[in-house]
């Protein structure tokens, strides 16, 4: 085993890490053992105990301003059951359960709830995909706005050219 002190410094513990494992390696790397030891003072404080009253306090603060989030809300509003799959969730998995805006307006969040419905991350994704792939093939697209016919006609001149072809052969 080799025994080596280190500092707190840390540019010196890098250049005598280096020298050891030249070292190491030097001899062939038969060292199966290296106990570093960090040499690095502790400060001993009194505790403050207006510190852990600050820090309760602010995590209460934390907790009610997300539970006037619309999230929170429709966590507690409805069950953790997923609207189209049907898959339940406990606290250990309620992070993948996610609130889907039925009219795509999330500033729509009325306090009944009457817009949300609790999705799954899988069907929340694949609810958003139907929605852009089906913006295509309507008349409107994905973002509202129309497209302007296409004015370019590629093969217009297709047919005189084949016509001359059949003359030439």
């Amino acid at each position: 085993m080799l025994y080596c002190e280190l500092g707190d410094d840390g540019r010196e513990s890098r250049r005598k890490l280096a020298k050891i494992l030249n070292a190491v390696w030097r001899l062939g790397g038969s060292i199966f053992l290296i106990d570093f030891r960090f040499n690095v003072p502790t400060r001993k404080t009194t505790p403050d105990a207006g510190r852990l009253d600050r820090i309760v306090a602010e995590a209460r603060r934390a907790a009610t301003a997300r539970g006037q989030g619309y999230r929170e809300q429709a966590l507690k509003l409805y069950p953790w059951v997923c609207g189209r799959c049907a898959r339940q969730f406990t606290h250990a998995n309620v992070q993948l359960l996610e609130v889907h805006h039925r009219d795509s307006n999330h500033d729509n969040n009325p306090p009944d709830g009457s817009n949300w419905e609790l999705l799954c991350t899988y069907c929340h994704e694949a609810e958003h995909r139907k929605y852009l792939d089906n913006a295509g093939r309507s008349g409107d697209q994905a973002g509202g706005e129309k497209d302007s016919p296409a004015t370019h006609r590629p093969f217009e001149k297709l047919g005189a050219l084949l016509k001359q072809k059949v003359r030439e052969s």
